[in-house]
């Protein structure tokens, strides 16, 4: 009965807060939909790429899976288009546009960038420009044989037209139950939803139910376009990799150490899979320092691993090496996982992109 009754405490004072805030968000959403209105009739002007693109972004502040999605669309065109990334470069001590290159660090491009660049760098551009609509000039310029522009997090990004635009949508947080900041996380009204031509739930738990998906569709279909396609997927990690050398791992004993924005399905994963003896958790975009290592190592004796995600890989491994112990640091490999949605995914992929694509080409 405790538990019940702080559950209701908890939720009469989440309501209350949003009550409280509810005039704010009517104001952050009328302003957002102004704006949206006068891009949408033009008073307001768009650019459209030379390049194919697809804009993967979401509706809510926060991780719902931009970069595992982006990635998941490179693997599937890197083979069949030449691709560039273009990301704003979140957390970057640098302005404009630039381009990864091996000199590339965390402060020069972002976290999420460097971690392409690190993976997909020689196979495709990645790119970063706070300014979608100049960066996409600047491709074309650089590179013109480049025929797909991925665009991470630029829905709301609106002085760029995508020919495509994936919405993200966490399984955890519907935005068809959310509000606009402040009374929400929302960055702006639901309605934003009807500019998606495809939207993908993220973060779906295993063996969800068809019951429950047909009603998450029917939820979404309130705010999109009629005939808007829905998708379900998951998070997959995989064994931990270590920093040096690129082989699994599998230790007995982890500190657990991540700095993004939605944590739990990482800590999850550790508590499931290993014996977890210390949870260190920053914000989103955290940029480590030498400090936060001694600290961090504090908690790591013999035989105890340092376990972190990709992202916060990137920032890590240069402080770890300078300090000469990288070899007890791994990280989580993530993945989309579309499951059973996989080949409709990729089908309507195929349709929405690829075919577009190749008439494109042939009328070239």
């Amino acid at each position: 009965m405790k538990n019940k009754r702080n559950n209701s405490t908890s939720g009469g004072q989440h309501h209350r807060s949003v009550t409280i805030m509810q005039p704010a968000a009517w104001l952050y959403k009328g302003i957002t939909a102004l704006r949206n209105k006068l891009y949408d009739q033009g008073v307001f002007a768009s650019f459209t790429p030379a390049q194919f693109t697809v804009s993967v972004g979401n509706l809510t502040v926060g991780g719902t899976g931009k970069t595992p999605m982006v990635e998941y669309l490179i693997r599937y065109f890197k083979d069949k288009q030449k691709i560039a990334t273009l990301s704003r470069g979140y957390g970057r001590s640098t302005k404009g546009f630039r381009v990864a290159d091996p000199g590339a660090t965390a402060r020069t491009i972002g976290d999420e960038p460097l971690q392409y660049y690190q993976k997909f760098g020689a196979e495709i551009k990645v790119t970063v420009c706070e300014n979608r609509a100049e960066g996409s000039r600047q491709i074309t310029a650089l590179f013109p044989d480049v025929d797909l522009l991925l665009l991470d997090d630029a829905y709301q990004h609106r002085g760029i037209r995508p020919s495509v635009n994936i919405l993200l949508n966490d399984y955890n947080r519907p935005f068809y139950n959310d509000h606009p900041f402040p009374a929400g996380y929302l960055r702006e009204g639901r309605s934003g939803a009807t500019r998606a031509d495809a939207v993908v739930v993220t973060k779906c738990p295993a063996g969800l139910a068809q019951a429950e998906k047909e009603e998450i569709k029917q939820q979404i279909s309130r705010y999109t376009r009629h005939g808007t396609p829905v998708f379900f997927a998951s998070v997959r990690y995989e064994q931990p990799v270590a920093y040096a050398g690129e082989e699994e791992v599998l230790p007995e004993q982890v500190v657990a150490l991540a700095g993004i924005a939605r944590p739990e399905p990482f800590l999850a994963y550790l508590r499931d899979n290993f014996e977890v003896v210390k949870e260190v958790i920053y914000p989103d975009h955290h940029d480590y320092s030498p400090s936060d290592l001694k600290d961090l190592l504090k908690y790591v004796k013999k035989g105890t691993f340092v376990v972190t995600t990709e992202k916060d890989k990137v920032k890590l491994y240069p402080l770890a090496t300078a300090a000469g112990v990288v070899s007890q640091f791994l990280y989580l490999p993530i993945r989309m996982d579309f499951g059973d949605d996989q080949n409709l995914f990729e089908q309507w992929l195929d349709k929405a992109v690829q075919v577009p694509l190749l008439n494109a080409a042939r009328r070239n």
